[in-house]
């Protein structure tokens, strides 16, 4: 090779990686802004300051048979608390039943979604107490008014609800308990439902609008925000898991609900609605198929959006619901 050669192989591998070492520092920078924004409830810039209940979704809390629900939310809650594994005070409200003659030793526990409060549990809530539940409405960790920094999806989470299953069954050891979770609180479910460690007490779950896996709902608003292709979408969210796992302890990846519904055994009924832009309604499908249970429903919702099946179509909503969980639990 002429010396003129080797100072163009050169000067071509020095610019390769130039634009490598860019590149990397670009992608770096990406990964940190993302996890800060989607998991770092404390940095003024991250969508759980930007996503504090707003008008409108207030305004929708309070609508019909929701409005009702929070009226009763508001004056029969009491307060309770319990130490998650990790050293944080993670607070709730639970709920006697709603009704004249309750059915004993049955709980429902209904965990709220991402960027969300236990007061928007309150129609689920409400239904459930009237059909002699005792219900505990847990906040998420880092959330309302839980301690915490960083949000799970669900996979730090779950330790947290086997917590509070744990509290019911020490109260309790008859305790017969219904798991029902929305958006990021039905992943949450899901994620417990299949853990090894999750006590026979727990009779039934109800997953409504829950994606298959963090780093697939990540992958996914990422292209929706940014326009990007789908494998740089990928590379981006991949790059925040790694941040995420160092700083949070653990990785999107780690955070599927469909690895953990294949070692589901109780009745598990799934809903969605079938124009829900913020998780994919191809999430039913995934997570139904991946349920290992012989006791598994699922029901979509035309035209529902995120978490709005039982406002779009409460007939056959509350009919599949309340049929399900009167089967299961002999009421």
């Amino acid at each position: 090779m002429t010396q003129r050669n080797s100072a163009i192989v050169r000067n071509i591998c020095l610019t390769a990686a130039a634009a490598t070492t860019v590149g990397l520092a670009a992608l770096s920078a990406s990964a940190n802004l993302l996890f800060r924004f989607a998991i770092d409830t404390q940095w003024k810039h991250s969508i759980f300051h930007q996503a504090a209940i707003a008008p409108e979704r207030d305004e929708k809390m309070r609508a019909g048979e929701a409005g009702g629900a929070m009226e009763w939310f508001d004056q029969a809650k009491q307060p309770i608390a319990i130490t998650s594994g990790d050293g944080l005070r993670l607070r709730g409200w639970i709920f006697d039943p709603d009704c004249v003659d309750p059915e004993p030793h049955i709980y429902a526990i209904c965990m709220h979604g991402y960027t969300g409060a236990p007061e928007e549990m309150a129609k689920w809530a409400h239904r459930l107490a009237r059909m002699g539940f005792t219900v505990l409405v847990p906040s998420q960790r880092a959330q309302a008014s839980s301690e915490g920094r960083y949000v799970g999806m669900g996979w730090l989470e779950r330790n947290d609800l086997l917590g509070w299953i744990h509290a019911i069954v020490a109260g309790d050891e008859q305790a017969r308990i219904l798991l029902y979770g929305g958006s990021m609180g039905a992943s949450t479910v899901m994620m417990a439902a299949g853990d090894p460690r999750l006590p026979r007490n727990v009779v039934a779950a109800v997953a409504e609008s829950g994606y298959a896996s963090a780093r697939s709902e990540f992958i996914d608003a990422a292209r929706g925000m940014f326009h990007l292709p789908r494998f740089l979408a990928a590379i981006c969210v991949d790059a925040a898991g790694l941040v995420c796992k160092y700083r949070a302890g653990y990785d999107f990846a780690d955070a599927s609900c469909v690895r953990s519904l294949r070692h589901t055994v109780i009745p598990m009924l799934f809903i969605h609605g079938g124009d829900d832009r913020m998780v994919s309604p191809r999430s039913l499908d995934v997570n139904y198929a991946a349920c290992s249970s012989l006791d598994r429903t699922r029901l979509l919702v035309p035209g529902a959006g995120h978490m709005e099946s039982s406002a779009t179509d409460p007939k056959t909503y509350w009919r599949t619901y309340e049929g399900f969980v009167k089967r299961v639990f002999g009421l």
